[in-house]
């Protein structure tokens, strides 16, 4: 039914399979988006966020997803500024995978802000003062780099690419692509570090403040830093699911060992100045604000206890630094899956840690720690952009030419 549309040379599966496949995330979409209706028509009152959690679940899948798309900005960076050749044939798919976690950061964002018919006002009536700001602008501005980046793998489509107008397009901008890589990552890494920002001045959560460099808290660097360490891990681990799941090798090793082998080692500078900023807050910052370092981990349900640091930096840190940094290592299949899933998840449970754990402690004397469950509302709407990028990721990889290397790697049979 749709084999004109597939690209030449390479085999998918069924329409009637693919259809098939879809159901689950289709129907994931429309539980979301009949949340998603309850939260704008209704208020927030549908979600269990309160005057403790202000900052809730959709903020940490906001900060989460902005942290593993990273690996478009920092990928586009290795291609096309610093001349890492090999990348051009991932790169296509670090930005659909980018696209998508921006696309959901963007609608995560929409549903917070409860009335979304405002939402203009963040730029026409902008509060200059403020890092978040700062954030919204290049959030929305990376948006349209990473939708300008996907433009032009849209139009190979075989159908598009017949008109010559279309063909021509994506050529020619295929010739500067160069440009807007540079862009994307200058408001990468200014967004990335705004975020980290707003957890560092929080000063009246003294779990989350840190001291740093003038303006710039510590985690500004931390949060940028760590995004262009753990993103591109997301895209290697988007492409070996990719690859699991179809049954073909979609990119060679020596791709993923390039990648893995940067983002080991960024991983693992990033590790040693987390470690360093923990001890330099747990020694010199805590004392000043009237705790004591156990006094933030040291609760009754022990939901928020010290196993989280561990497991954030040792299990999710130097496990997988260990593994991506040692060729032999990183070369075995399966202990290269197991890092860059834990680099993944590492990163994941930092923005957790940042975002919910200031929130649950105490900080007035007759406070006490305060657990949060989010409400199905917030759960159906933090997984509706999941399942919105599962199925645009699906839909591009059926009808683009989204991985170079695929005809090579899998020759079709001449019947």
């Amino acid at each position: 039914m749709d084999s004109a549309l597939i690209p030449e040379g390479v085999e998918r599966c069924s329409f009637k399979r693919f259809t098939l496949g879809m159901i689950i995330p289709a129907a994931l979409v429309i539980w979301g988006l009949y949340a998603a209706y309850l939260c704008w028509f209704k208020g927030l009152n549908q979600t269990n966020m309160n005057d403790s959690y202000g900052f809730a679940l959709w903020i940490w899948a906001d900060l989460a997803v902005i942290a593993v798309g990273g690996g478009a900005f920092f990928t586009g960076f290795l291609r096309y500024v610093v001349g890492k050749d090999e990348l051009k044939n991932i790169i296509n798919f670090a930005v659909l995978v980018g696209f998508c976690c921006y696309c959901s950061a963007m609608l995560i964002l929409a549903i917070d802000i409860g009335q979304p018919l405002r939402g203009w006002f963040i730029f026409w009536h902008a509060n200059v003062h403020s890092m978040l700001t700062e954030v919204a602008f290049c959030l929305s501005l990376y948006l349209t780099v990473l939708a300008i980046e996907y433009l032009p793998l849209l139009l190979e489509n075989r159908k598009l690419d017949q008109v010559p107008f279309f063909h021509n397009l994506g050529h020619n901008m295929h010739e500067v692509m160069a440009v807007f890589a540079a862009t994307g990552a200058f408001l990468s890494c200014f967004h990335q570090g705004s975020l980290g920002g707003v957890t560092g001045v929080l000063y009246g959560r003294p779990f989350g403040m840190r001291e740093g460099i003038f303006i710039w808290p510590w985690t500004f660097f931390l949060y940028t830093w760590s995004a262009a360490a753990c993103g591109p891990c997301f895209t290697m681990l988007s492409c070996k699911i990719t690859e699991m799941i179809t049954g073909k090798k979609l990119v060679k090793d020596n791709v993923y060992n390039l990648l893995a082998k940067i983002s080991g080692w960024m991983l693992g500078t990033y590790i040693v100045a987390k470690i360093a900023d923990t001890l330099w807050w747990a020694i010199v910052t805590v004392p000043t604000t009237g705790f004591t370092f156990m006094e933030f981990y040291n609760n009754s349900n022990n939901f928020h206890g010290l196993w989280i640091l561990i497991l954030e930096i040792g299990v999710c840190g130097l496990l997988p630094v260990a593994i991506l940094v040692r060729k032999k290592w990183r070369e075995n299949s399966s202990l290269f899956f197991t890092a860059i899933l834990l680099a993944v998840i590492g990163v994941c449970v930092n923005r957790w840690v940042m975002v919910m754990q200031p929130m649950a402690m105490p900080v007035m004397t007759f406070d006490q720690w305060v657990l949060y469950l989010p409400s199905w509302q917030e759960w159906a709407t933090t997984i509706l952009p999941v399942a919105g990028g599962i199925i645009i990721i699906a839909l591009s990889y059926r009808y683009l030419p989204v991985f170079p290397q695929e005809r090579e790697l899998n020759p079709v049979e001449k019947s």
